[in-house]
């Protein structure tokens, strides 16, 4: 994050290129716009891996943190949002003699 107007810029590319469903730009921009700070800074962002929701999801985390670094104050008010607590939920493994993590091969009784 850098001062500036308000651009967002992932992977090099313009934030509407990279994600061009709305929801996800929405997502992504929400601590900027609950901070009032969207047109403050200018945002670069590096992703890699995931699917574009975890991506986004990953983004407003990034944003938020980088915003209570900036200004400490911001901390109580992104805390209460949500910005700042990680998605734990992670794929099951898979067991054996299941098909996947919970799917059991169909009963045949003869």
């Amino acid at each position: 994050m850098r001062p500036g107007g308000g651009a967002i810029t992932v992977n090099g590319r313009d934030v509407e290129d990279f994600f061009p469903n709305a929801t996800h730009r929405m997502i992504l921009s929400e601590p900027l716009r609950l901070t009032e700070t969207d047109k403050v800074y200018d945002v670069d962002v590096t992703l890699h891996g995931g699917g574009t929701s975890g991506q986004a999801g990953a983004v407003r985390m990034g944003i938020a943190r980088s915003l209570v670094e900036l200004d400490p104050d911001l901390r109580a008010t992104l805390k209460q949002a949500g910005f700042l607590t990680r998605d734990a939920r992670e794929k099951e493994s898979k067991k054996y003699g299941l098909k996947k993590a919970r799917k059991a091969p169909q009963y045949s009784k003869r």
